[in-house]
Parts: structure tokens; sequence; C-alpha cells
């Protein structure tokens, strides 16, 4: 590849994975459901004409038959580099594997968590330290958002300030506020909450 000529990333996720007893995560095996959607992630990359020259991947069992699963799609002969060191790995465990002058893209599933505003720094004075480009997707793009934001209003509303003495104790101060919020799901205290979680 020539300087300059233009680079995909791709990057993909395990299959969705079971959950056997007696086994160490890193040995968890992809679920059929999961086997299923890496099959069909194989077809689709197949089809986008998505031809990798390299793959880094987990040394995690889940991990290495989910790109097994893929790769069968369409006969891939792509060298595929097993690192165990990415297995779990950090931000920083992550950088440790490229040199220092290799600009890396850390590709975020949800804008929230990540986002650098005026009022905290700490992520983009990192990125800017480290060559790292945070490639932020939509805000809400996540569909986990929405449930977040209620989680969000629960805390807010039922945990905040409270020091239960049982798993029981608080568990029945949550049944309490989900029945209040479905009852008051218009509550304007409540729908300012979730609006600020939804665009934090």
């Amino acid at each position: 590849m020539k300087s300059g000529d233009l680079r995909r990333l791709v990057v993909l996720r395990h299959a969705k994975s079971a959950w056997p007893p007696d086994v160490a995560d890193s040995e968890r095996p992809p679920a059929p459901p999961g086997r299923r959607d890496a099959s069909a992630v194989g077809r689709w990359l197949r089809e986008a004409g998505c031809v990798r020259d390299l793959v880094v991947c987990s040394s995690a069992l889940r991990t290495r038959q989910t790109w097994g699963l893929v790769a069968a799609e369409f006969a891939a002969t792509t060298a595929v580099i097993q690192e165990a060191r990415i297995y779990r790995a950090g931000a920083g465990e992550l950088l440790s594997l490229h040199p220092a002058g290799v600009r890396i893209a850390i590709v975020c599933d949800n804008y929230s968590p990540h986002l650098t505003t005026k009022r905290c720094q700490r992520v983009g004075t990192w990125a800017a330290a480290d060559n790292v480009e945070i490639a932020y997707t939509p805000t809400n793009s996540s569909w986990l958002n929405r449930i977040e934001a209620q989680v969000t209003a629960l805390r807010c509303f039922a945990l905040d300030g409270t020091d239960h003495t049982s798993h029981k104790q608080q568990g029945s101060m949550i049944r309490r506020y989900i029945i209040w919020r479905n009852k008051h799901a218009a509550d304007e205290r409540l729908s300012e909450v979730v609006k600020r979680a939804n665009v934090a």
C-alpha cells in the first residue's frame, strides 16, 4: 500500500456468546444465534466488497470462532494475527501495540459517555497527547441510550442519597418508583431528567 492511499478500518465485535458453566471467560464459544449472525455478517461483508488485508483478532475463543464463521462466507485468505494482548485490553494496551507515529482510531459505540465537553477535557487531552482520533457516532445512535436515560431517572428519583440496609429494601424502592413512573410518564421533572440524559 502506498503512502496516502485510502485505508479502511472495519471494527467487528464477537458474536453473541454462550455462558456454559465452569468455563473460563476466554473459552466461551459463540451461542447458536451468534453463529447465525456471524455468518450473516460475512455475507454482508462479501456483498459490500470489504476485502481485508489483515485481521487482528483477540485470542478469546468466541472472537476466533466468530472470525472463522465470517471468513467462511467469502473464502477469505486474509492474514490473521491472533493477539492475546487485545483481549480485555484498554486504550493504553491497544496503543502500546502500535508505533507512536501511527494514528489510532477508536470507534465509540455510544456518543454520550465519551463526549468531550467544555466542562471536561480529559478525553480530548488524552487523545491529543497519544495521537488518537475518537470516532464519535451520532448522538443517540446507540439503541441503549433510550434505556440509559430511564435508568438515569430511576437513579435520580429512587436511589440518589439513599442508604438502603438490604437489597430487598432497595428493590422495594425501585418497584415503587416504577409504579409511580408509569402513572406519571408526563411529569415535568421526570421529562427534564430524561431529556438531559438523552443529550448528555
